[in-house]
């Protein structure tokens, strides 16, 4: 008990540290031992959740946004954020690319 309240303190800690710290060694030891771990576990989680969510989000047209949600971004923040930089949503995520690129319509009311 005592060394998981430790373990999330010293997570918090360098959370709010973001860039600063994405060359320290301590920052890198940190990412590796604790927050690459629960971001593993968060990815097994979410896409467990994402199979169970699967038929609902099938009938309500919103299987890209859950499957974003709950696999692709803990995927990203375990296997693709820079080692040692906790404040992964600075960079780059999954999908982002569509997001910007695909234009801003508004739908139309037919006349």
């Amino acid at each position: 008990m005592k060394t998981q309240v430790l373990a999330c303190l010293l997570a918090f800690t360098l959370a709010g540290t973001g860039r600063s710290l994405a060359s320290d060694p301590g920052s890198i030891v940190v990412d590796t031992l604790l927050v690459r771990p629960v971001c593993l576990a968060g990815t097994i989680i979410g896409s467990a959740l994402f199979l169970v969510s699967l038929p609902i989000a099938v009938t309500s047209k919103s299987v890209h946004r859950s499957a974003h949600a709950l696999v692709a971004m803990p995927a990203y923040a375990t296997f693709r954020r820079p080692l040692g930089n906790i404040d992964w949503n600075d960079h780059e995520s999954p999908n982002d690319n569509q997001k910007k690129d695909s234009p801003k319509t508004e739908p139309t009311r037919g006349e």
